[in-house]
Formats: structure tokens, sequence, C-alpha cells
């Protein structure tokens, strides 16, 4: 086997490119994957590709086996998928060989890693489907953070890969009505197909019981607390980097008494921290990942050696996306 791989490395604002490396040799707790499919974070690679990471959050944003530190070189990423060519000679091990499996990991052709930082893909999630569940465990601690009940009038304010996990799971619960709101009108079929309303920012209906927010600009901030009614709930899932964020908090923030409250996926939720743990997170996150309609949420492919010309387009938005995936040829 191997013991050389292909891996991207960000080296500069704007400018990351494809380096050989070696692999680690594998311990005896550990399994080695041949990555099929990765997927890109947008918003969180976008600022890592620009350096915008700011330095009191340098040590909070580091992915989980990401190499080099902010800003640059860096190797980061954490949505990959693959399938286990080596495992330790347990249980755990020989349930693993051969399985498709979710690791956080960064765009890298091959890895090793200890068996329990990989989860395996249900039967009936599609590997390329798969790249979604970093988005979809986002969402599930989003609901665990907010809470919403049965009937309740939630709008969703950014219709992006983490928007579009959050609309498609509230819209399956019972008597929710849900809206997602953005500026670009040909989100409306995405929404559509994740079973939720869309509207545009000026159409999009009052008085919501909740309004969560991912679109990551002051803009659309300022829309999510004007769509929310008295003393309801703003739940902040959007990550800045170093970005200043301004609203206009004497507007409706006050007279309404509004909560505005952070949503972080680095964390369990408070609401499940005594009662689940991130492995239990992210093997629910794969299997809600069932549902053929989050297809919608994948709107692009591209080859593992285009990655450093393709991520400078997603990030400019010249390259329009909400989950770009990144195939791994042989």
């Amino acid at each position: 086997m191997s013991t050389r791989a292909r891996a991207l490395w960000v080296v500069g604002p704007g400018r990351a490119e494809v380096r050989d490396v070696d692999l680690a040799p594998a311990g005896a707790e550990d399994v080695v994957v041949r990555t099929l499919f990765s997927g890109v974070s947008r918003g969180t690679e976008s600022v890592v590709l620009r350096g915008g990471v700011p330095a009191s959050q340098h040590a909070a944003m580091r992915a989980p086996f990401q190499e080099g530190d902010f800003p640059f070189p860096v190797k980061y990423g954490y949505l990959a998928v693959g399938v286990v060519e080596q495992a330790p000679a347990t249980p755990r091990g020989a349930a693993l060989l051969g399985r498709t499996v979710f690791g956080l990991y960064p765009h890298q052709s091959r890895f090793v890693v200890p068996a329990d930082a990989v989860t395996p893909v249900p039967d009936d999630v599609p590997a390329g489907r798969a790249v979604l569940a970093g988005a979809m465990e986002t969402a599930v601690n989003a609901l665990w953070d907010a809470a919403p009940l049965v009937g309740d009038r939630v709008t969703v304010v950014g219709a992006g890969m983490v928007g579009g996990c959050v609309a498609a799971l509230l819209a399956r619960m019972p008597g929710v009505d849900v809206e997602v709101v953005d500026v670009d009108p040909a989100r409306a079929a995405v929404a559509e197909a994740l079973g939720a309303r869309f509207a545009r920012p000026d159409d999009a209906a009052g008085d919501r019981d909740l309004v969560v927010h991912v679109s990551a600009t002051s803009a659309g901030l300022t829309r999510a607390l004007e769509l929310a009614a008295p003393e309801a709930t703003v739940l902040e899932v959007s990550w800045y980097g170093d970005r200043p964020v301004h609203v206009p908090l004497g507007e409706f923030f006050h007279p309404r008494r509004l909560v505005l409250r952070s949503s972080q996926v680095g964390s369990i939720s408070p609401a499940r921290r005594g009662s689940r743990t991130y492995a239990d997170r992210m093997a629910l996150a794969l299997r809600l990942l069932a549902d053929p309609a989050l297809d919608v949420l994948v709107t692009g492919e591209s080859a593992f050696e285009d990655l450093p010309q393709v991520l400078p387009r997603l990030a400019s938005g010249e390259l329009p996306a909400l989950c770009h995936r990144v195939r791994y040829d042989p």
C-alpha cells in the first residue's frame, strides 16, 4: 500500500496548491482511508483562503486534523468521504474494513486517523451525498439550540448549504411553517425541493416565532431581526471571520425584546450536552442524509487536482455553489 498522498494546502491570500505528502504509519488503533469525495465548506474555507481567521480564534477554528497554523500555510478542510483500506485487528476494525466512512479531514487523497475518528456512512446514503454531513451536523446542533415547537412560524435567512439543511429538518416537523429567504431568486427551486416556501428579503413574512440566520451578512442579520415577532429568538449560525457586522439594534431589537443567540457546531448544544456525544451527533447527521431531496444542495463537482483553481472562484462567487463536491479519481 502506498505511503504517499496528495493534499491541498492554502499557501497565501487566495492561493492554494496540491502537494505530495507522506502518510504517517498506521498505528494499532488507526484506519487508512482512500478518499472518494470531499466537500468545500464555502463560507469557512473562503475565510481561510483569504487569511481572515482572527488571531483570537486561531485555536478555536482549527480543524480536527489541520496541519500548519493560520493564516498560512495551512492544510484545512473537514468534509471527507472515503473507503477504509486498512483497519485495526479489532471487532470495530473488522466492521470498518471496506466500509464507506465520513471523517473530519482536510482535502487529501488518502489519510490515516484513529478508527474512532470516522463514522460509517449508512447504506442508504450515497457517498457523494455524505459530503453534506458537516452541514447537517451544524443544522442538528442549531435546532438543538433553537428548540422549535410544533406549529411554529420559522424563517431561515440564507439558502446556502447549512441553511438548506436547517430548512429541510424544519420542514419535517409537524405544523411548522418554514420560509427560506435569500437575495438570489435561483434559490427558490432549492427551498421548494426541501419542502419550504421561498421569499426575497423584501417579500418575507414577518412576526416569526424563530429566525435562523445563516447568510453571514450584516444585511441578512438586520432582516432577521426585522422579521422576528416580539420576544422571539434570532439564532445566529453564520461565521464572519474578521469582518465586522453592523446592525441597527436601535430599531427592532430592544423594543421587541428579542433574543439574539449564537450557535456554533464546535460544541454540542447545552440542550443535549449531557446525553449526546460528538459521535452520536455525527451518526444522526449521516442518518438524516438518507433523503434524496438533499441532493439539490450539491451544486457542482470538480477533480481534486483542479481545486487550487476552483477555490478562489468559489470564494469570489464567480463559481456559484452551495456545496461544491471534490472528486478523487483513482
